[in-house]
């Protein structure tokens, strides 16, 4: 398959690297500022020099010499949509997935703003066009909890719950491990490059509260006979407390009673909370270090739980390819 992917960051330039491996063809890539697209038209078109746009953004920080939004109009059959997350109107990752599918093209997206923000716009454009949407990416990186929820399928999924926030299961697990209070542990994060210089995103439970709303979406539009009769989810409609306030005291008094804290996110088809919990110290929920955990209760099956890296240029990178791999 022929993608074109807009953003350029860790995630951008791993598909761009990988694609090939998977079959995949790259034939048009853009950053912010720039953009290369292959020579050629139609099944004439062959991909870019994948090491060659890597590169250039490595030493030059563009990608090429093009404008990006020629991008968009090059000649691909999925459009991998990895800029930065925004939240609000989630632009400009909202109207480069609605003009793939304008087009009747594919979209595959590792930015979560659309799916957070505008599932149910996201959804109509879709319901227009020829292309269709996928989103793996978009929750616990390499870990496959939307497919699974489909593949069981949503009607026949209760809850969904997890650790979906690695830089504060990093910090939660060494305030733990070492009796360190959160700002020390904070620092430390940062120096370890696993925080960012501002981690509010992270630490406030923003990201595994965006994570739970593109979960409830999917539960309740999944379980919808009408997408018209779906509740929408956004991020307002979250219930999310972070980890700053949680004390090392905390988790030395839950030791005791043989229970650790962590960051839990939890998505139903009417309800999204994020927050800090007390969960068994040797329990399933209690993953460490940066690993994430999806826990999904089941009508029939009971409790699934899929654990991985939920975060990486790399790992982000296999479930967007592994999405390319379910449009074929």
């Amino acid at each position: 398959m022929r993608l074109a992917v807009v953003g350029a960051g860790a995630v951008g330039r791993s598909v761009v690297e990988l694609a090939g491996e998977y079959g995949h063809e790259v034939v048009a890539v853009a950053d912010s500022s720039s953009a290369v697209v292959a020579d050629g038209t139609g099944d004439r078109v062959a991909g870019v020099d994948a090491d060659a746009v890597v590169a250039r953004k490595a030493e030059r920080g563009i990608v090429g010499d093009g404008d990006p939004a020629d991008v968009l109009a090059a000649e691909y059959d999925a459009l991998v949509e990895a800029t930065p997350t925004t939240l609000g109107d989630a632009e400009p990752g909202f109207s480069h997935a609605r003009e793939a599918l304008e087009r009747d093209r594919h979209v595959v997206l590792a930015n979560k703003g659309p799916v957070a923000e505008r599932f149910g716009d996201l959804r109509a454009a879709e319901a227009d066009s020829a292309g269709e949407v996928r989103f793996e990416a978009t929750v616990g990186g390499a870990i496959p909890a939307v497919s699974t929820v489909e593949d069981i399928e949503p009607g026949h999924v209760t809850a969904v719950r997890g650790v979906l926030n690695g830089t504060a299961n990093f910090i939660l697990t060494r305030m733990a491990a070492e009796g360190l209070d959160y700002e020390h542990v904070l620092a430390e994060a940062q120096d370890l490059g696993v925080a960012e210089a501002d981690p509010a995103f992270d630490v406030d439970g923003t990201d595994a509260a965006l994570k739970c709303v593109i979960l409830a979406n999917v539960l309740s539009f999944g379980a919808a006979d009408d997408p018209a009769d779906a509740r929408e989810f956004t991020l307002d409609d979250a219930d999310v407390e972070g980890i700053r306030d949680v004390p090392g005291s905390a988790l030395r008094l839950a030791a005791e009673d043989g229970q650790t804290v962590r960051l839990i996110g939890e998505a139903t088809g009417g309800s999204v909370r994020v927050a800090p919990r007390l969960v068994p110290e040797n329990g399933t929920l209690a993953v460490s270090g940066t690993q994430n955990i999806v826990q999904i209760e089941t009508s029939h099956a009971g409790r699934l739980n899929i654990s991985g890296r939920g975060a990486g240029g790399p790992e982000t990178a296999s479930a967007v390819l592994g999405d390319v791999g379910r449009l074929e």
